[in-house]
């Protein structure tokens, strides 16, 4: 049986931490147990109360960031979202283009004023990854899938030289074998039934939360399921499933990238790491959202 923090129930179930508290000490979620001053309730307690239905409480942020993309609204979240995921998520795969120069790119579609060589890939990937994010904005709240994963994969990629190469397979798994961060990935020929292994144990959590989704992201990045783009598009699916469960994203800057990758390697063994480093970036963003007066819930 596995056991989780009335913080974690209350997300679940949309009521008050203090309530939760309260029907622990009466009895009323059974199973629940306390270990010094902290309560353990199974993962599969329902809420008393039938009439309170389970993450449908309105995600605002959401319901935000949908407006402002059908409105192509300048200067708000939406458009701070997708240059600074976007900018974010390239620069920790190498893409030399700079904050400015992505936001010329959403903004005009051009470079802007520029002295420098410039990655044709980088420009071509930078325009895919905007929309990427739009797709998972308007896809929040879609069930993850194979095929999603896939698309998002074939819209990152499609028009860069590696799509002109056969073995790479844009838009579908790897080929050939290859490594992340020195350590061995699942082999090309087992990845289709990793997936499938990974998705199903995904979706029998009911109530997924932050920890869960990180794990999820941990064991994708680990599967590494393409030949190349597997972290771009782990961090969309990051953001997706953040609002598709009603928790504040966030966006793994270029600052955290070593904490991140540390993170991602330890993970088995110290999840703090990880953990952390995602709450930090979390942080950042919920800053994002205060500036731009947007409440939480």
């Amino acid at each position: 049986m596995k056991y989780i923090s009335v913080s974690d129930f209350a997300k679940i179930w949309n009521v008050p931490e203090r309530t939760v508290r309260y029907n622990c000490e009466k009895g009323k979620l059974e199973g629940a147990f306390l270990t010094g001053k902290t309560w353990n309730i199974p993962e599969d307690s329902e809420w008393p109360d039938k009439t309170i239905r389970q993450n449908k409480s309105e995600n605002h942020l959401l319901k935000i960031l949908k407006e402002q993309k059908e409105m192509k609204l300048k200067g708000g979240i939406y458009h701070r979202t997708q240059i600074d995921l976007t900018y974010s998520s390239n620069r920790i795969e190498g893409s030399m283009l700079s904050h400015d120069q992505t936001r010329f790119i959403f903004e005009t579609n051009t470079l802007g004023p520029t002295v420098e060589s410039t990655n044709v890939d980088d420009v071509i990937e930078t325009s895919n990854h905007f929309r990427c994010v739009d797709m998972i904005i308007e896809k929040a709240n879609a069930k993850l899938s194979e095929a999603m994963i896939k698309e998002l994969h074939f819209m990152l990629k499609s028009g860069t030289s590696d799509a002109r190469k056969d073995w790479f397979n844009v838009g579908g798994y790897k080929k050939l074998p290859n490594e992340v961060g020195g350590n061995e990935t699942c082999l090309p020929e087992l990845v289709d039934i990793k997936m499938k292994e990974l998705l199903s144990e995904y979706h029998q959590k009911r109530g997924k939360t932050l920890t869960d989704i990180i794990d999820f992201h941990h064991k994708f990045e680990m599967i590494h399921p393409f030949q190349d783009g597997n972290g771009r598009v782990g961090r969309l699916i990051l953001f997706k499933e953040c609002l598709a469960n009603n928790i504040i994203p966030f966006i793994i800057t270029e600052d955290l990238k070593f904490f991140y990758y540390r993170g991602l390697q330890e993970w088995q063994n110290v999840k703090e790491y990880l953990a952390e480093t995602c709450l930090t970036a979390q942080d950042n963003y919920k800053n994002i959202m205060n500036y731009f007066r947007i409440n939480e819930k």
